[in-house]
């Protein structure tokens, strides 16, 4: 009879020619799939999300008596 490694030389053979096809399309995910996961590994690592693009932005607030003109040059105001 077959030992272990003979049996799953053979499923690979079957699927290698079964899947043909889709073998370049499964592989290539498969590498995405490894990317993806060690750049997430290696965030958590550092503390760092990989979707952050740095500080938070910085919030300014008007103080009293701040004039902000928002009408661009050439379109006419409220009253002509």
């Amino acid at each position: 009879m077959f030992g272990i490694s003979e049996i799953a030389l053979l499923l690979i053979v079957v699927i290698v020619v079964l899947a043909a096809k889709r073998l370049p399309d499964l592989v290539r995910s498969a590498g995405k799939a490894t990317r993806i996961l060690k750049a997430e590994t290696r965030a958590m690592k550092d503390g760092v999300h990989p979707d952050d693009d740095g500080p938070p932005p910085r919030v300014i607030k008007a103080q009293p008596g701040d004039v902000i003109n928002s009408r661009t040059q050439g379109e006419p105001g409220p009253r002509g």
